[in-house]
């Protein structure tokens, strides 16, 4: 008989009185946010440095401009416009900024726009990262496949027309690094490393503990590539989210539990406050709660129907009403998205693998293809009123099989809805 592991928080009160010291950690964090946001928005400007992550143009009536994303030396993420026919891709700018009141306070916890003069600007330094992102690139005849694959290894920006066919057929969560590929890189980096670990561990050192030696090096070398594609939020968070679940394996207490989510969730936002107004933490989270929901009610069901069936079609359903509170697009093609997030575990693995040794385009005939499929879409919102009393009954249901029920079976009807009756 197998023993119950112990829980985190053994009773109800000690999980009250944590929740309540992060609300308070996280209620004083956002007083000195916005002190410091009064005081960015009351001068007349600013001088800094900051590196240009992404640029494209846009059009408005006959004149063509640049927008740039930016990330500024003290750590802000914003957008600006520049008017100069020049290619400002991979530079470093000194810039004069000038921000003012139309900069509400979750804009500037988050990604904002000011206006800007550009003062000084140089190339950045070549790196090791950039020689992968072109050796990537150049195994692929189309440009948007370079993309893709350098966008899913190294959180690059992805081309826009491909970011669209991609939004097409509900993949998005693919192609930003998040942690889905962190899971999947936990996976393969833990197994092989205990491949050669319980060898040497029987014969050497058979009172060490495999979980500890191999995933404290797993840890740091995920560590070493979150720091090697530049700390993206997304990856920092689900890194994060990785080292605190390893720690409670650690100490053999229980991990699928909606308090550990939750403590979780409020250690991230007492650290990171910007992860209030993150639309991107909102949903992982929203995803890691459905996969709770679904394993609690899913035991007793066989582990291979759980993973192939259960947790895919499962999260495609029950996210549909989330994300479509936000994201209106649909296309029948979104329907996929539950095969190709499952194709996509073996499929990432395999594809680094194929670049190593130079053979990056052996898939790329399959891929155009797919991304080829969608070519309309339709709009579709959740209207908000909709989008909290659903929130309201996901919650319920962490206490109630019958809500849970309830749940699932507003989710089917809405996917009903949207792709039968909509389409």
């Amino acid at each position: 008989m197998q023993t119950e592991k112990p829980r985190l928080f053994p009773e109800t009160k000690h999980f009250i009185w944590v929740t309540l010291f992060f609300l308070g950690v996280i209620l004083a964090r956002l007083s000195i946010e916005y002190y410091t946001y009064q005081n960015f928005i009351s001068k007349p400007f600013y001088y800094t440095h900051a590196n240009v992550l992404a640029a494209y143009e846009k059009t408005k009536g006959k004149q063509r401009y640049q927008v740039l994303k930016l990330r500024s030396d003290e750590g802000f993420t914003f957008y600006t416009t520049h008017y100069r026919k020049e290619d400002l891709a991979h530079t470093r700018l000194r810039l004069q900024i000038f921000p003012d009141n139309r900069i509400g306070f979750t804009d500037y916890l988050g990604t904002f726009y000011v206006k800007s003069r550009i003062k000084h600007k140089e190339p950045l330094p070549k790196t090791f990262k950039d020689d992968l992102l072109k050796k990537v690139a150049s195994q692929h005849r189309d440009g948007s496949l370079g993309s893709f694959y350098n966008a899913i290894f190294f959180a690059t920006s992805l081309d826009k027309a491909l970011r669209e066919k991609i939004s097409l057929l509900g993949v998005s969560h693919l192609v930003a690094l998040s942690g889905f590929h962190l899971g999947i890189l936990w996976g393969l980096v833990y197994g092989l490393l205990l491949l050669f670990y319980r060898p040497l561990q029987q014969r050497f050192f058979p009172y060490r503990h495999a979980l500890f030696d191999v995933g404290l090096a797993a840890m740091i070398l995920l560590g070493t590539y979150v720091w090697f594609v530049d700390f993206p939020p997304s990856l920092v968070r689900s890194y994060a989210m990785v080292l605190v679940g390893w720690t409670v394996l650690l100490l053999g207490m229980e991990l699928l539990s909606f308090t550990f989510l939750a403590t979780v969730v409020l250690l991230l936002v007492a650290l990171f406050p910007s992860l209030l107004v993150s639309l991107g933490f909102g949903l992982s989270v929203a995803g890691v709660f459905y996969i709770f929901l679904l394993l609690q009610y899913g035991k007793g069901v066989k582990t291979w129907i759980i993973s192939l069936l259960f947790i895919p079609l499962g999260i495609f359903m029950l996210m549909l009403p989330i994300v479509h509170a936000v994201f209106g697009v649909t296309s029948p093609y979104q329907l996929l998205s539950p095969l190709l997030s499952l194709l996509f575990v073996p499929f990432y693995p395999l594809a680094m693998g194929l670049h190593l040794v130079g053979f990056g385009d052996l898939l790329d005939t399959a891929l155009s293809a797919l991304f080829a499929l969608p070519q309309s879409s339709t709009e579709s919102l959740v209207p908000i009123w909709g989008m909290v009393g659903y929130a309201g009954l996901s919650i319920g249901a962490i206490w109630s099989k019958k809500l849970f029920w309830s749940t699932l079976g507003t989710a089917s009807l809405y996917m009903v809805y949207l792709f039968v009756l909509v389409e």
